[in-house]
């Protein structure tokens, strides 16, 4: 890539099953020129997040999808190289929406600057962004904790479950995480501060959330789907709650899993046992985001919230990160960095 020219990566088609580079296509071209009332970003930083394959599919969702051809979206942290926009300035740090691009035009739209001296500007795509106003709003809107309580969160080492068992700590709550390997299990405990983590690819894996978790679960924070959540039904309690934040394990799938149907046995447990499960999207709680700012500044001011994140190099690994992505690869938030960052 020159001076005078840019990169991006297109939906060259819908994936069927895992994402391929024949779906995710990396062209060049000409490094664009604002036009009035526009400014050109030179994009530092994308956010990947596992919604982003749902936008990759033509099934109708709560949010419109790429069309083939379009750039890949996605959360950016970018530098202004040129602007003719009112407002903004050379060298301005903002969080854009500029997708899978290393340079992009915008009309200010969206666009909110950063100040690096408050807070690393990659918080913004992770603990302090959308991830961590997630975990914030689907515990305590949804999952309602109280002191005293068992919180199980799977992909407890991802951007969002990090983030719901430090705030289930902090309610007062027993903080249980489902991770896929040793090592993320150690990192919920020792880094997030965690009661206990469980291996999901262990034998014995049923036997090991039941022991975690000795007075059953109150709530569970559902971001996995597949076997991990056919091991927790059974533990669950009387009225308890299970926001539904994603289903990653079925993301790829390109048919109904085999049988038996369990559906009608967990729907008889619904009842029985009054669960609630509720689905939601963080943009539908936005009237919260003044209480998530505050809260989250300070309980990381405070000592009470930690995070990670997994910082991987190059636009043309960008496909490749994003599959690992969807395998559990990555340790932390997973933040694509394409350019270097004047803020360090």
């Amino acid at each position: 890539m020159t001076a005078e020219e840019a990169k991006r990566i297109i939906l060259a088609r819908h994936p069927e099953g895992m994402p391929t580079g024949e779906d995710l296509r990396i062209e060049s071209m000409p490094l664009p020129k604002p036009a009035v009332n526009e400014m050109l970003l030179r994009v530092i930083y994308l956010s990947l997040d596992p919604y982003m394959r749902g936008r990759m599919s033509p099934a109708r969702s709560y949010t419109k999808g790429v069309t083939p051809g379009d750039t890949m979206v996605g959360a950016t942290i970018a530098e202004v190289m040129e602007s003719n926009l009112a407002g903004f300035a050379p060298g301005d740090i903002v969080l854009s929406y500029s997708g899978w691009q290393t340079h992009a035009l915008s009309d200010g739209k969206g666009v909110v600057k950063l100040d690096p001296s408050q807070a690393p500007v990659t918080t913004a795509l992770g603990v302090l962004g959308m991830p961590g106003f997630t975990a914030y709003v689907g515990l305590l809107e949804h999952g309602r904790p109280k002191a005293g309580e068992t919180v199980v969160v799977s992909a407890a080492s991802g951007a969002v479950g990090q983030v719901v068992g430090q705030i289930a700590k902090i309610m007062g709550c027993r903080a249980v995480g489902i991770a896929g390997a040793e090592d993320k299990c150690r990192m919920v405990t020792e880094e997030f501060g965690f009661d206990a983590a469980v291996n999901y690819k262990e034998p014995d894996f049923r036997d090991r959330l039941k022991a975690a978790c000795p007075s059953g679960i109150d709530i569970y924070f559902e971001n996995v789907g597949g076997d991990v959540f056919r091991a927790v039904i059974p533990l669950l309690n009387d009225f308890a709650r299970i926001p539904v934040c994603g289903r990653i394990a079925h993301y790829n799938d390109t048919d109904l899993p085999e049988g038996p149907d369990r559906l009608p046995q967990f729907m008889g447990l619904v009842l029985t046992k009054r669960l609630s499960v509720r689905g939601f999207i963080q943009f539908d709680h936005l009237d919260r985001m003044p209480d998530f700012r505050r809260d989250m500044a300070k309980w990381i001011r405070e000592g009470k919230v930690h995070y990670r994140e997994d910082i991987v190099q190059g636009i043309d690994n960008t496909v490749d990160a994003f599959r690992g992505l969807l395998t559990g690869r990555n340790r932390g938030k997973l933040i694509m960095q394409f350019a270097n960052d004047p803020t360090k």
